[in-house]
């Protein structure tokens, strides 16, 4: 039994609208709860001060979708324990790591005694980050806040103040197509079975009807406005594929469904306004 299906067996599942404040709500409260069976569950894939963008797998070492770090100021939105941001810090660049749930900002800080370093950590929502305009050269997201929130748009404009001109902004989360099918791993998971334009989000309820867990989902083309309505530009959308050695499950990842169909999209922006902005 995985992380949500134990509170979905004694509760329950629908579809229905969630507000912002609902859905910070449930994700504050779902995340300090399953933090400690989150980070023992997928601790060993994710490493302590590894980045990947996804269950694929794949390495922003590799990737190098931020382009060079080192000397750079990040923010990493969603950050978790923040191994993403312990993996750019070895690289020399000065990452701050913000997530709504303070426990997974403890086991930040667990990791960061175990082994000599410390990387800057901030509790907040990312539809209000507590900075000032045009202060991080780079910012990026690995399925983290946009996935929890409705309020998409004003993360993207948050991202794009907070970032200085010429600053890269990228983001992974769950490809778009997916929600059209169920969340299962084997050949179930193979058959369309929701609209995919059905942008009513998952919600996850407790035995008096409220929200304890909350994802949103937004199409394709919803995400591009998302991003150019804040002023980005979109440079690439990568779609990694399931790599032929990796046997891992994760949830609804697999590599029955990851090698036919995109389970992840990861979004390469830039605000412009510097020369030589790629």
């Amino acid at each position: 039994m995985n992380e949500h299906e134990a509170a979905v067996f004694s509760a329950g599942v629908a579809r229905r609208d969630v507000g912002a404040a609902e859905s910070a709500r449930a994700g504050r409260s779902w995340w300090d709860a399953n933090a400690d069976e989150y980070q023992a569950d997928h601790g060993d894939f994710l490493g302590d001060a590894r980045f990947v963008w996804g269950p694929e797998g794949l390495d922003e070492q590799d990737a190098g979708l931020l382009g060079d770090v080192a000397g750079r100021t990040v923010l990493e939105i969603g950050a978790g324990a923040a191994q993403c941001s312990r993996s750019l810090l070895a690289r020399g660049a000065s990452p701050v790591a913000l997530d709504l749930s303070y426990r997974q900002l403890q086991h930040s800080r667990r990791i960061d005694l175990g082994h000599a370093v410390a990387v800057p950590a901030v509790q907040a929502d990312a539809g209000a980050l507590p900075f000032g305009d045009s202060v991080f050269d780079l910012a990026f997201s690995a399925y983290g806040a946009l996935p929890f929130s409705p309020a998409g748009a004003g993360i993207m404009r948050e991202v794009y103040r907070v970032l200085k001109p010429g600053g890269r902004w990228v983001f992974s989360l769950t490809h778009p197509i997916r929600w059209a099918f169920p969340d299962d791993p084997g050949p179930r998971g193979l058959t369309v079975r929701s609209s995919y334009f059905d942008t009513t989000p998952y919600v996850e309820t407790d035995d008096e009807g409220q929200a304890t867990y909350v994802e949103h989902h937004r199409t394709l083309g919803m995400r591009v406005r998302e991003v150019a309505g804040a002023g980005f530009r979109l440079v690439d959308i990568v779609e990694p594929e399931w790599p032929e050695e990796l046997t891992q499950v994760w949830g609804g990842w697999s590599p029955t469904r990851g090698r036919l169909i995109p389970g992840t999209a990861i979004f390469v922006c830039v605000k412009d306004g510097a020369p030589g902005a790629a």
